[in-house]
């Protein structure tokens, strides 16, 4: 007896089993965007201007050569020439490079300096002496 022929059934591209559709993934919103890394480093002062959300304006650094110094006894503050970069509790390997971030302990020439702001965001760099 012949065996009656059936037809395969084929999986359409795009469809669920059921016959529903998938639906595609969302790309982010530009709000939600990253940003490449910005990595301070010693140098002539160097600056940037980016658009941000609002229409407003960020001034980030992209190289320094000055901080601005605050004595924490005399709460005074002053420019200081940027020298070396001795250590930086983050990473090692960034003090090697000369990079500039939060936390650092940086040579000038009015002593050792630690720096309390994130230069990469801030557009200019500003710490405190250490004894």
């Amino acid at each position: 007896m012949a065996q009656a022929k059936t037809k395969a059934r084929r999986k359409s591209p795009g469809r669920k089993i059921s016959g529903g559709r998938y639906k595609r993934e969302k790309k982010k919103p530009k709000h939600s965007l990253g940003h490449t890394p910005r990595i301070v480093k010693m140098g002539d002062t160097k600056q940037k201007t980016l658009k941000v959300q609002g229409g407003n304006e960020k001034t980030v650094l992209l190289k320094s050569n000055e901080i601005n110094l605050t004595d924490k006894k005399t709460h005074k503050a002053v420019k200081a020439k940027i020298t070396n970069v001795t250590e930086t509790p983050s990473n090692r390997f960034l003090a090697r490079q000369n990079v500039l971030t939060k936390g650092a302990i940086i040579e000038t020439d009015k002593g050792k300096v630690r720096i309390t702001n994130r230069p990469s965001q801030e557009g200019n760099v500003q710490g405190i002496l250490v004894e």
